[in-house]
Order: structure tokens, then sequence, then C-alpha cells
């Protein structure tokens, strides 16, 4: 099922093998990492700075500093890479808490970004926001600076739950939250809930889709929890005991998921995401057809010419990195993906997707015989009705709902079987 930690970071047309990953001209991109939240929610891993409940402006030193040392990397990743400017398609900030900034944090990133790599004029720019973490003055002064695309953080529609899970909004908070997107006039935003909650019953979920739907964003992503060893609820529970939910009851409310979502008109798209039609989001989808992208900011990965590179986790390892790339800092020193992982990341990536993965770059590529190894490894799954194989198309793709349920089983096969051969 959905792994939260991995989807928020992915928090994305049929997939291609990339077979020239050094065409700039195809990064369209970019992931700006805010690292700012008021706490640590129990199940994140993500690298954050907690700042409290403060107003943060009790905090302006931290984060100006960051956002200077941020614009700073933007402008040497520029001059570093030398290649022809191409104008960003879609940019996505991301965290942490990036409603937490303020106006003129954002505006000093937006020009830099724009001085240096250019913003389409019809470029999605996403922001994810919290609950209690913005006003109507300051959602409008976003909204003048670029951002079209809202991500809420909702994560349930339960007080209690939300406790559990140290959140720092009440469920009143997502309804004021949502009246101001609705009055500064956002037309694009999308909500997030999470199934799988300690001690969260199926009635719970349901409660939390039905308020969701009747909210009417344009786009809902459902992620299934996923215990991280370093944080509070990988401390403290195990998977499939109790208070979690057993395997059973996750694939259930999955299954309700897509049911519910599905019948209020929402396409799913992906395996945790579902949209209304044109409101799929453009910047994840970079991530799902393994399409290069720039990554800036603390803990963020960037995928340029094949390589991945990713910045420390760590506010003032960062700033130290930052320091020594600006002296030194050459992309081509970072190795560069093999076409093995390369086919394999396509598949993982690609598969989440409901058009699935092309298949026919990868035979011109790597030859009939791996095409021949995929096949045979799903054809079983394929009897089950879990997976879909068009050998006229050449074509793959999971099948809603099993598919998408059990594709941590079927990747699994499937990477075996091209490691075995």
């Amino acid at each position: 099922m959905g792994n939260f930690l991995l989807e928020k970071n992915l928090e994305k047309s049929i997939v291609s093998y990339p077979s020239s990953l050094g065409d700039f001209d195809n990064i369209t991109g970019a992931y700006i990492h805010i690292p700012f939240c008021k706490r640590r929610c129990f199940y994140c891993d993500f690298p954050i700075s907690v700042l409290g409940d403060a107003a943060i402006n009790q905090h302006f030193i931290s984060v100006d500093k960051y956002v200077e040392f941020l614009c700073r990397e933007i402008k040497f990743t520029k001059f570093s890479l030398n290649f022809p400017s191409n104008s960003l398609r879609t940019i996505f900030f991301g965290g942490g808490t990036p409603s937490l900034l303020e106006v003129q944090h954002l505006e000093d990133i937006l020009i830099v970004i724009e001085e240096n790599f250019g913003i389409a004029s019809d470029a999605e720019i996403s922001m994810e926001m919290d609950p209690n973490t913005f006003s109507r003055a300051k959602l409008e002064g976003f909204q003048g600076l670029g951002i079209n695309r809202v991500s809420l953080g909702v994560q349930s529609f339960e007080d209690d739950l939300l406790k559990v899970c140290g959140r720092s909004h009440s469920v009143n908070d997502i309804f004021a939250a949502v009246e101001i997107i609705n009055q500064v006039g956002i037309s694009n935003w999308s909500l997030d809930l999470i199934s799988g909650l300690p001690n969260q019953s199926l009635s719970q979920w349901r409660d939390s889709l039905s308020k969701a739907i009747d909210l009417k964003p344009n786009h809902i992503s459902c992620y299934d929890l996923v215990l991280e060893p370093v944080t509070v609820f990988g401390k403290k529970y195990q998977p499939g005991d109790k208070p979690l939910p057993t395997d059973e009851m996750a694939a259930q409310m999955y299954r309700l998921a897509v049911e519910m979502l599905t019948d209020a008109g929402y396409n799913h798209y992906e395996i945790s995401n579902y949209a209304q039609k044109g409101y799929e989001c453009r910047h994840n989808r970079i991530y799902w057809e393994n399409k290069p992208y720039y990554g800036f900011g603390m803990g963020a990965t960037s995928y340029v010419d094949g390589r991945r590179f990713s910045r420390p986790r760590i506010r003032k390892d960062y700033y130290a990195w930052v320091e020594e790339m600006e002296l030194s800092f050459d992309w081509v020193n970072f190795p560069k993906t093999d076409q093995y992982n390369q086919l394999l990341e396509t598949l993982m990536l690609g598969l989440r997707l409901a058009e699935g993965v092309s298949l026919s770059k990868i035979r011109e590529t790597m030859g009939n015989e791996i095409l021949t190894k995929i096949y045979n490894c799903l054809e079983s799954y394929s009897v089950q009705g879990w997976v879909e194989i068009n050998l006229v198309d050449e074509n793959i793709r999971l099948m809603d709902p099993d598919g998408f349920l059990f594709s941590n089983t079927i990747l699994s096969s499937l990477f075996n079987a091209l490691e075995d051969g």
C-alpha cells in the first residue's frame, strides 16, 4: 500500500525509459525544501527544524539565514551547470511547513529562481500548508507572488487522532483554512489524509473521507501510515500490533478510499492520489515518470543527467555544504545511475501510475530478453487480476484496487526476476 514518507517526497502519460538523461532541456521542475515546523509529527522522519508554537517572527534570524543559503545554492547551481536556461513549468515548496514562511521570504526565493532559471507563465507553483499556519493576508501575499496550488496537510478529521499524531492543528482549524483558501480564490488545491493510524477505526476513516469530499478539493491524497524506525511511532509500535490496524483492516481502508473517492468523481490516477479531471499534480508526475528535476534546500534530492544527489539533512551541515559547493560544485562528481538501476527506478515509480509503464523504449535500449523476463514474471499476477499486460502496446499496469494494494509484492517479485537474470 501507499508509503506516506516516500510518497510525500515523491508529497507523479506513460512512463518511458530515460534514454538520454543528459538532455537538460527536459528539466522543467524544481523542488524547494522549507524545513521549518511548529513541531515534529510522531510519524515524520523528514529533515526539519522545529520552531515551536511561537510566532515565526521570533525565529527571523534562523529563517532569514536559511533563505539566504537556499538562494545561494540556487545561484551556484545555475552557474556551475552552465547550460542554456529552460523555464521551469513546475515548482513545489515542500517541507516541513512552507506556509510558516513570511511573504518576503517567498519573494526572495522566487526572484532568485526567476533570475537564474526562469518561470513559465503557466507554471504550476505548489506550496504545502498546514491549517493554523497562515492567514488570509498571508495567503493573498503568496498568491500574488505566483502560488497557484495549495496542498493542505489535514491527515484526519478526528481531533483525538490529530493529537495521537502530534499534529499542531484541530479539526476547526481545518475548516477555517479551507474557508481562507476559498475566500482567496485558490482554484487548485489538494487535501492530505492518513490511514492506518493508532486506534483508527474504519468508521472514522469513512467519516474523514466523507468530510474531505464535502469540502470539494480538486485533489485528494490518501497515504497509509508507515513506521519509520527513528520516529516516535517507529519506536513505540510494531507493524500489525495493536493499537495499529491489522493488515486486513488497512486493506479495507484502502478499498474504501478507492470506492468513495471514485464514486465522488475523483480519478484514481496514482496509488495514493485522486484528482478531478485536469487537476493531477503536474510536479509529482515528474518523479513518477522518472524525469530529471532540481532539488534545493536541506535534505533535498536532485536528479540531473542521470545522477541523484542529496543535500545534508541537518541545517548547520547544509550551510557548510553550500559554502563548500560554492567553491567546488561539479555535478559530474556524483555517480551516474547505471542502466539496470534506472530500469528498476522506472518500473518502481511508473507502476504507481494508473496508466502504468510503456516498455517499448526499454526494449529498444535493453533488448527483448528484458521484456520477456518482465512478462514471464507478471503472468501469474495477470491471471489473478492484479496486473494488465498489453503485448500490442507493450504496456504494463497495476489493476485497481488489488494491483495497487499488493504493489510491494508484485515489485519484489519483478525485481528478483530481473536480478536473477
